[in-house]
């Protein structure tokens, strides 16, 4: 790892590392600034602090993010769950219990760790891989993944192209991430056993936090709860008159939530519902013909308990 030139620990501030570049590094910011928090950020800079709480921000490489939480310099890391789990696994082959955890799922950066082997070989099952050569940069997830089978197999370190291992003769199959599949054709490749599936997690440390930063901590995973909650949740607005409300319930059996509220001219209500997902243009027109007027889906930010 570079020297990110960390300032001294500031005990009353919870520190967070998310990844600088990659796939992962928006996100996270987004759902970092859904929760309220926002900080100045320059291109060079490894460290933020945020400027309407006590945070501060770690932007740093991927495998980058277990290594500072298990050596106790920042309490919170958003990490891919393969990322994660590898460095945990390969602290286990240490004969130690890994003081980090994934405290839960976050729903975005979803990929497979998956097995592959050459288009043109049968398979059979996971006993085929006896005796082969597995490329892979998830070495130690790898090799736990086959002890728990009982299947003797080389394993194959490499950082990156992993696809290309079997058509240079370096190995027999691959153990690779796996997100549309193309990249694993391209090299004709199919996967055939998945190992794990990943997202970007919220992994902390196990040590217990000060007071100051526990309250910080408490405040921000229910934050992110109510982020998480609203994501793909939509609300349905509408009005009706009252002696239409039967049928137009009777098309929203799979709505959550639903409230209905009378007018003020005492022969209509309102109502509104959540809904999971895109609604359907097909319901929306049911529902139009059944009687409901101005519909409206609108989008929830966020949903408090």
């Amino acid at each position: 790892m570079a020297d990110t030139a960390l300032p001294a620990v500031r005990r009353e501030r919870l520190r967070i590392a998310i990844q600088k570049k990659g796939r992962l590094g928006e996100p996270a910011r987004a759902l970092l600034s859904a929760c309220g928090l926002a900080w100045r950020e320059t291109p060079d800079r490894l460290f933020c602090h945020a400027d309407n709480a006590p945070v501060d921000l770690l932007l740093v490489r991927d495998d980058d993010i277990p290594r500072l939480l298990l050596e106790g310099h920042c309490e919170w890391g958003i990490v891919g769950r393969n990322v994660l789990g590898e460095q945990l696994a390969r602290v286990r082959e240490q004969g130690a219990e890994p003081a980090v955890r994934e405290e839960r799922a976050l729903g975005f950066g979803g990929c497979r760790l998956s097995i592959a082997v050459p288009t043109a070989l049968p398979w059979n099952g996971v006993a085929d891989l006896a005796g082969q050569r597995i490329a892979t940069s998830h070495p130690a997830l790898l090799r736990a993944w086959l002890a728990e089978r009982g299947i003797a197999a080389g394993v194959v370190t490499l950082s990156g192209s992993v696809e290309i291992a079997p058509g240079l003769g370096q190995a027999d199959a691959v153990c690779d991430l796996v997100s549309s599949g193309a990249t694993l054709a391209a090299n004709r490749l199919r996967p055939v056993e998945d190992l794990l599936a990943s997202e970007a997690v919220l992994a902390v440390g196990a040590a217990p936090l000060d007071p100051a930063r526990e309250a910080t901590a408490s405040t921000l995973r229910r934050r992110i709860d109510c982020v998480l909650r609203a994501r793909d949740r939509r609300l349905l607005v509408f009005r009706a008159r009252r002696d239409a409300l039967p049928g137009l319930m009777s098309l929203l059996t799979d709505v959550e939530a639903p409230t209905v509220c009378p007018t003020e001219d005492g022969d209509s209500v309102s109502l509104q519902a959540l809904w999971h997902g895109q609604m359907p243009w097909q319901r929306l027109e049911a529902l139009e013909r059944a009687g409901a007027r101005g519909l409206m889906v609108l989008p929830v930010e966020r949903m408090l308990a």
